[in-house]
């Protein structure tokens, strides 16, 4: 039972890993392992933009990245506790109680050789790495969160200014609108009085009397033309 612990199946039955000429149950793992590494980088990444210092923003990386990448990763063994944790998944533990849960994976590493300590030690340097890797995020976000805060207020001090030169304009084709209507009124005014003095000048050519009846000149050469027949 604890050797079928560390065997996952293909469709065939065979170990995974497991080639003609034989091998051990560790070569099978680390070969298998090795394949979904070489598919997983062959996989296209997602396209991720910059932040203002160059780094990369976006989708966060994979934990296999997370760990590979880590300058205190651990060493590479053909147990780690990340096997461990794919034993726990294992149907053969499936209905166990805790306890005897524990006790058949500790009998499995022991009978495969496996160092506890070292798998806690590893367990330990990856947990590390992840909690580095969420700091760096958090500082690469509030980094982002700064400069497009700064963008923002680039933005939008243009728009006030622009904003501002737009009312500017629209205040000048008010002003000359006013202007224009003033000036027309001032006109309409004067005419009037050009008005006036022309049919006061009419009215003395006429024999109507001095002074005109009214300020229409129409009516005042109406009437003249009147008297005159």
């Amino acid at each position: 039972m604890f050797k079928r612990l560390f065997f996952s199946s293909d469709n065939d039955g065979k170990p995974v890993g497991a080639s003609n000429g034989g091998g051990s149950p560790i070569q099978g793992a680390a070969a298998a392992e090795s394949s979904e590494e070489t598919l997983t980088r062959a996989l296209p990444e997602t396209s991720s933009r910059t932040t203002p210092n160059g780094a990369a923003i976006g989708l966060c990386a994979n934990f296999d990245d997370i760990y590979r990448n880590d300058p205190a990763r651990p060493e590479e063994r053909a147990y780690n506790i990340l096997k461990v944790a794919d034993m726990i998944k294992s149907p053969h533990l499936s209905g166990m109680s805790p306890e005897a849960k524990q006790n058949s994976v500790l009998m499995a590493l022991e009978a495969a050789g496996v160092d506890v300590d070292a798998l806690l030690q590893d367990a330990t340097l990856r947990q590390r790495a992840l909690n580095d890797y969420e700091a760096q995020q958090r500082a690469r976000l509030r980094e982002l969160e700064a400069a497009k805060a700064r963008e923002s207020d680039a933005v939008r001090a243009e728009l006030e200014r622009i904003t501002g030169e737009y009312q500017c304009r629209i205040q000048a084709l008010a002003d000359e609108w006013t202007r224009q209507q003033e000036s027309f009124a001032t006109w309409q005014k004067r005419k009037q009085q050009e008005i006036q003095r022309i049919v006061e000048a009419s009215a003395l050519c006429t024999r109507q009397g001095n002074a005109p009846a009214s300020n229409n000149l129409t009516a005042l050469l109406e009437r003249a033309a009147a008297a005159r027949s």
